[in-house]
């Protein structure tokens, strides 16, 4: 009895598939094992191996086909063997007929045994940054085929979902094969490259059987030369009466994120499909991908007027998305009011630059304004419990045991809100050092995930740019968030009447009006105020002080 061979389902969320290349033709014979086709998803491409040995009967698609998944795409059995049960909707296969007898016979396509691995080879993995990471998204290659590498040198950059980071090799050697590209969602331990002495063979680390990456001059030598003035324009990519341009998932991800017109690119998929390839070419090659202006065209787009209403579109990056939906969510989902309050800075600044005129003597890092603040709000949050805490599925309060402090911090790649456990329990100067580095890892990209999660309570200062007052978003499951702003010079009225000058600092708290109401909200507020307006006396009598 003849076989279906299915479209698998890749994922939860895969309705269909492309078919890319077809591996066998009808009346191959083929064993369990054999590659039959090759497909791929909006974010993977995938080799199927036979699962039965026999004949090929009948291809019931063509290469390049959008093919819902589960569906039979050829139908393997025992020669003569009826197949027309197993066709997709009834439809008859396709006319790929089997080879005639007076034709040579060509054999099976099959595919190559699994390569031993290499011991001089070193594999390089997509790290598992965090529990609950299953996969990452390679954002840049920072080395090609050929190149040599030392230990600390950036291989490659990825990002999760939270936050970005440079992968730094342990290995030295020449960087033998890639075996993903800029852009894919790579599991997490799975070999993304290999490093070793020149010419070792690096086949049999690649994932799934991968195709590698060919070295640089392979690439230049199969580069065509450029087109000379009289030849005639580059093909670029077919379209159909409708005016439509075929492509595949993944080219057409990679042209949004690359910005590239896809009418540009040359296809040179089947079918005139684009495919990802053919985008990079254009993003670094358009002018292969479309024809030559004329000198008339030249001349006229010269004396053309500036277009006043041209844009860019640029996809966003996937932390942004993440910021976006964790704000939209933030505010879709609380009833948020923030109350804001001044006080007096003198004291502080007075013990700031006393602090600073003898950080030698006491041997004390840089501190400052910021991390004041930190440290205030870490001991008065404790007497306010329900700012303190989570609110967990709209109907559970967790209060926290100490002040575990998020911190946002302004980086490269976006809002990012790295937590400083147990400030509560940390001195002036310890709270200074470890901010400080978790600032500087998020900055930098080297922040851990564990470091981006369990944060109790959050401070955001943009003071640092003149604001004088804003309303911060509660980061949840938290429920509330101190917004800090500028110093701003402000008078008041001495005891004989005298106009005295002083410098203040407003501070904007924004709540979950589920979890506390304004009263609570607004006695943290005064108590902060309090404690910062007597700050250096209220640091003395601290058991953590400086």
């Amino acid at each position: 009895m003849a076989n279906g061979v299915l479209m698998p389902k890749q994922g939860i969320t895969v309705e269909s598939c492309i078919l890319t290349t077809w591996h066998v033709k009808v009346g191959d014979v083929v064993k369990k094992g054999d590659v039959l086709f090759s497909y791929e998803t909006d974010k993977s491409a995938f080799d199927q191996e036979s699962e039965f040995d026999g004949e090929v009967l009948a291809l019931f698609c063509e290469e390049g086909d959008e093919v819902p998944v589960l569906t039979n795409v050829c139908a393997i059995g025992a020669k003569g063997e009826d197949v027309s049960s197993l066709s997709p909707n009834g439809a008859s296969a396709p006319a790929s007929a089997p080879v005639e007898a007076s034709a040579p016979a060509s054999a099976p396509v099959a595919s190559a045994p699994a390569a031993p691995l290499n011991p001089l080879v070193k594999p390089v993995t997509m790290p598992k940054q965090g529990i609950t990471v299953e996969s990452c998204i390679l954002t840049k290659w920072n080395v090609k085929v050929g190149d040599q590498v030392k230990k600390g040198d950036v291989i490659f950059s990825y990002e999760t979902d939270k936050s970005a980071f440079d992968f730094e090799s342990e290995v030295e050697g020449e960087v033998l094969a890639l075996f993903c590209e800029e852009g894919d969602e790579v599991a997490v331990l799975s070999n993304v490259c290999a490093v070793g002495p020149h010419g070792e063979d690096a086949s049999g680390y690649a994932p799934g059987g991968a195709p590698i990456s060919a070295p640089v001059a392979e690439v230049k030598a199969e580069t065509p030369a450029p087109a000379t003035a009289s030849a005639p324009a580059t093909p670029v990519a077919t379209a159909n009466e409708e005016g439509k341009i075929f492509a595949s998932p993944r080219a057409k991800n990679l042209a949004e994120k690359l910005g590239v017109d896809l009418s540009t690119a040359t296809a040179t998929g089947p079918n005139g499909r684009i495919i990802e390839r053919d985008v990079r070419e254009a993003s670094v090659n358009p002018k292969a991908s479309v024809a030559p202006a004329t000198a008339t065209e030249v001349k006229a787009e010269v004396k053309a007027p500036v277009d006043v209403k041209a844009y860019k579109d640029e996809k966003m990056s996937n932390i942004r998305k993440v910021i976006a939906k964790n704000m939209v969510a933030s505010l879709s989902t609380m009833a948020q009011l923030t109350h804001t309050i001044s006080f007096d800075c003198t004291n502080v600044m007075a013990f700031r630059k006393y602090l600073k005129d003898n950080a030698e003597k006491l041997q004390l890092p840089s501190i400052t304004i910021n991390n004041i603040i930190v440290f205030a709000v870490s001991r008065v949050i404790k007497n306010h419990r329900d700012l303190n805490a989570h609110l967990i599925n709209g109907d559970t309060m967790r209060y926290f045991e100490h002040v575990n402090m998020g911190i946002a911090t302004d980086t490269p790649r976006g809002l990012l809100v790295p937590t400083l456990f147990g400030a509560d329990t940390m001195s002036l100067s310890e709270i200074a050092e470890k901010s400080k580095k978790l600032s500087n890892d998020a900055i930098a990209g080297k922040l851990s995930p564990e470091f981006l999660t369990g944060g109790s309570f959050t401070v955001s200062n943009v003071g640092t740019m003149g604001i004088e007052s804003f309303t911060p978003v509660v980061n949840p499951p938290q429920t509330g968030i101190l917004g800090v702003n500028t110093l701003e010079t402000r008078v008041k009225l001495g005891k004989n009447g005298e106009i005295i000058p002083y410098t203040s600092m407003a501070l904007s708290l924004s709540y979950d009006h589920r979890a506390l109401d304004g009263a609570p909200a607004s006695r943290f507020l005064k108590d902060l105020k309090d404690y910062l307006e007597n700050f250096s006396f209220n640091l003395l009598a601290d058991s953590k002080c400086i």
